[in-house]
């Protein structure tokens, strides 16, 4: 679900105060797109959202959760926006989210526990 070694290499590229910073400006910014199709769906702005979630995720380290934004973003890049499962999308940010905060507070991430 969470790729610990990425989460690793980002903690020593940008130090320990830079990812304390870049983990909470991405929740911020992930948790507005991922609040906003969960009130407001749009699948006209699929595309370009989870275009956003995915890339987000993926420099953080939600490899699971990436790779769902991924698949719906290439459908909604088809003009299948409908067919993406947003419920699917939100519940795995949630536990991807849930996971990286328990493992970060077990300490993983880090270059010697990854």
């Amino acid at each position: 679900m969470i790729d610990w070694t990425r989460v690793a290499n980002l903690r020593d590229e940008i130090g320990e105060d830079s990812f304390d910073e870049v983990v909470d400006l991405f929740l911020e910014e992930v948790e507005s797109v991922v609040d906003r199709l969960r009130a407001d769906p749009d699948p006209a702005t699929y595309e370009q959202d989870l275009h956003f979630l995915k890339g987000s995720a993926w420099n953080l380290g939600f490899a699971e959760f990436g790779a769902i934004c991924q698949d719906g973003e290439r459908l909604a890049a088809r003009g299948e926006g409908r067919s993406v499962d947003i419920g699917a999308v939100i519940d795995c940010y949630g536990r991807s989210r849930a996971g990286f905060i328990a493992g970060i507070a077990e300490g993983k991430g880090r270059t010697s526990a990854a």
